[in-house]
């Protein structure tokens, strides 16, 4: 388990991604999931940096832990912004027009499609949201 604790600001996502690349390294990733995790991680981070806080802002603990059986990682994400379940919004209708869809939603709809689960959960005043990734 590897765990980065990082002030939830977008001028951190550079080192966000430094982490969660280093990591995905150390577990031999394949290319093609570390660029899913790559793009599921940076949504997330930048969401929490946006949202979480504003407008002031706070940290967010990063926690990375793989299983060898099924060869797999979890990417855990804990912040004590408000209290917010991105899975509760309905997934947008990507069956309609960029100009017909409501604004917002088609980045959680991205991760919940490329990872292999997402859970949301609030508990001890923290949001905590994992997502999963078969290696």
């Amino acid at each position: 388990m590897a765990e980065l604790t990082i002030r939830a600001s977008l001028n951190n996502l550079n080192d966000v991604m430094a982490f969660v690349d280093a990591e995905l390294e150390k577990l031999d990733c394949p290319m093609k999931a570390q660029m899913q995790i790559d793009v599921a991680v940076e949504e997330l981070f930048v969401n929490i940096a946006r949202y979480a806080y504003a407008p002031a802002e706070g940290d967010v603990v990063i926690r990375m832990e793989a299983t060898a059986e099924p060869r797999a990682v979890a990417i855990t994400f804990m912040d004590r912004g408000v209290p917010y379940d991105p899975l509760a919004k309905p997934d947008p209708d990507v069956t309609l027009s960029a100009e017909e869809r409501q604004i917002g939603g088609l980045g959680i709809f991205m991760v919940k499609k490329s990872m292999d689960a997402m859970e949301y959960r609030y508990a001890d005043e923290r949001n905590i949201l994992t997502i999963r990734k078969a290696l």
